[in-house]
């Protein structure tokens, strides 16, 4: 169980997140969660701020590992993920993930989050996520 003051990487095994720089994570509650990137030069766009298609990743990967902790460890895959983009971030800056789990059932977790940089709100996005029918898994989340 992550401690509840101290982030910790996620992002441990191979894959994308790992390739992009990884994942710091924490829980707060039973129903909030964090996540923390820093950001480098490769996830910045031409215009030198940072690629929406890293902040969407980030938002997917935080709130993906939200939805897996909040269901006991059991996959989850995302079924929607609608994300407004309402700031920007540049080399250097550290953005804060804050998810907030609206409502679980059964096979559904129902989730915000809003990303901050320097306390300014850069994004905002609400999802679904599916929880998988199979045992929990020691295989993580998908970030």
């Amino acid at each position: 169980m992550p401690n509840n003051h101290n982030f910790q990487q996620i992002s441990t095994k191979p894959g994308f997140m790992k390739h992009n720089g990884g994942l710091l994570f924490r829980k707060k509650t039973a129903r909030e969660y964090e996540f923390k990137s820093t950001i480098k030069e490769k996830h910045l766009n031409a215009a030198k701020i940072t690629h929406g298609g890293y902040i969407a990743a980030l938002i997917d990967a935080g709130a993906g590992t939200s939805a897996h902790r909040a269901s006991n460890n059991s996959p989850c895959v995302t079924i929607s993920l609608d994300l407004k983009f309402i700031g920007s971030s540049k080399i250097g800056d550290k953005i804060i993930g804050k998810i907030k789990i609206l409502k679980k059932t059964n096979s559904l977790i129902f989730l915000r989050c809003e990303l901050f940089c320097k306390k300014k709100i850069i994004a905002s996005a609400s999802g679904i996520w599916k929880i998988l029918k199979v045992k929990p898994s020691k295989l993580g989340p998908g970030g």
